[in-house]
């Protein structure tokens, strides 16, 4: 993975990992204790800046893009407190959620949810409203006991249901607007097995049977390869076998699929599209038929969690659930209809409503509808051509994900809109933590 921070022509050029968005700060600084950040902080606010802490740039938008200051995450890692008694675990903002999920795994202990992509810190991950798909909380934010962040006047507050419960209740999902975060404190589970059946499907088919499987799998997982009939499902179930009674698939198959097939060979299909955009229906139409099915059994992260090497540019939204099979179709008919060629497969997984102020399940069983495009193609007639279908539909946009949506039409959206612009205005009056894309969504 290419670091968020690389040299360039004025000292450091920050790019994000699809490499749309890119800044060059004008400092740099890693610290190692919250007492460093709270000291950036002060400094900052005094000299009239801003600052920004940035994760592995796994966001697509500007979220965490520097104007001035960067803040590099790598001093803030690793596992503080266990708590086995109110099965809760702290760990410093900066860790990547897979040095957690390994951390967890050592101590018996799993997350109960989380998306397919791991490299993010715990800090971008849950700010931005990461999310995997079904269970009792699909969000990582829905899933935090705690939190403790510098705000923009340099004081430490510490949140959780017994401290400053109005602070955690908002600052889940925070898009760093209000504050840099420090430590996250999760809910966790004893370590448990999930039994993944991926199985090929026809668009009919798996429409029809999509309510049934999600009814009957804890987590559904539905990809559309566009131009054709074809869908792959993923269907994940929670078993009773204790750790270590797991069948996961061989190496030699793990590696077939998950190595060669879902990133090499996929790769090399992605770029031959990108070069004879006419190819594409054909190479979607022969990656659908050669999917075959499997059934294995592994630890929940190493289920959830699947290498992506194959970069891209990704649109996704959160529609009601009640309408969302109904707004896919009405994106295919879009697609079919006119001259895209689209290399890259829709995913469309659920959410359980939750009472995160700015999550995009706040308040609604949510399906999401995830639109991609190979990292060197340009999406904007495709991801221009479908939002309006989605945003009519009542949409929200992810907030780590290309959209076009600002401040104006995003708060209609969010009955909690007004709080969380108030919590922004109590934490962060002089806009430390500022920039551009935060103006556009949230307002100056």
């Amino acid at each position: 993975m290419t670091p968020p921070v690389q040299p360039g022509p004025t000292g450091h050029t920050w790019r994000n990992w699809s490499g749309l968005e890119e800044a060059v700060p004008r400092h740099v600084e890693t610290p190692r204790s919250v007492e460093d950040v709270v000291d950036v902080v002060r400094r900052t606010r005094e000299a009239g800046r801003t600052v920004k802490m940035t994760g592995t740039g796994h966001s697509f938008t500007a979220i965490a893009a520097p104007e001035h200051t960067l803040l590099r995450p790598d001093g803030l890692t690793g596992v503080l407190t266990v708590d086995r008694e109110a099965m809760t675990v702290t760990a410093r903002a900066g860790t990547p959620l897979k040095d957690l999920n390994l951390a967890l795994e050592r101590l018996g202990l799993s997350l109960h949810n989380m998306g397919d992509i791991a490299e993010q810190t715990l800090a971008g991950a849950t700010s931005t409203g990461t999310h995997g798909t079904g269970g009792v909380a699909a969000g990582l934010a829905a899933q935090l006991a705690g939190l403790e962040l510098v705000t923009g006047t340099g004081e430490v507050v510490r949140a959780s249901a017994q401290e400053n419960p109005d602070v955690l209740e908002v600052a889940r999902v925070g898009l760093g607007a209000l504050g840099i975060l420090t430590s996250l404190t999760f809910h966790v589970e004893p370590l448990f097995v999930v039994e993944a059946h991926e199985e090929p499907m026809t668009w009919d088919r798996g429409l029809a049977s999509y309510d049934e499987m999600v009814a009957a799998s804890h987590h559904v997982d539905l990809y559309w390869f566009p131009h054709t009939d074809r869908l792959m499902v993923k269907q994940n179930v929670r078993t009773d076998l204790d750790p270590g009674e797991q069948q996961p698939p061989s190496r030699l198959a793990a590696w077939w699929e998950d190595e060669l097939v879902s990133n090499s060979v996929f790769g090399g299909l992605c770029r031959v599209g990108s070069r004879v955009p006419p190819l594409v229906p054909r190479i979607n139409r022969v990656a659908g038929r050669a999917l075959s099915e499997r059934r294995y059994s592994d630890l929940a992260h190493r289920v959830f969690v699947s290498p992506r090497r194959v970069r891209f540019r990704e649109m996704e939204y959160a529609v009601p659930r009640e309408v969302g099979l109904d707004v896919l179709r009405e994106c295919r008919r879009v697609i079919d209809a006119s001259d895209w060629r689209i290399a890259f497969p829709v995913e469309v997984r659920t959410a359980p409503a939750d009472d995160v102020p700015l999550s995009t399940a706040h308040g609604r069983d949510t399906l999401y509808l995830a639109f991609h495009v190979p990292q060197d193609t340009d999406h904007t007639a495709y991801f221009g051509g479908l939002e309006p279908i989605l945003r009519e539909a009542g949409g929200r946009p992810h907030w780590g994900k290309v959209h076009t949506r600002t401040a104006a039409d995003l708060a209609p959206a969010y009955d909690r809109f007004d709080d969380f612009l108030a919590l922004r205005d109590r934490l962060d009056p002089d806009r430390v933590f500022a920039n551009d894309h935060l103006r556009r969504v949230l307002g100056a």
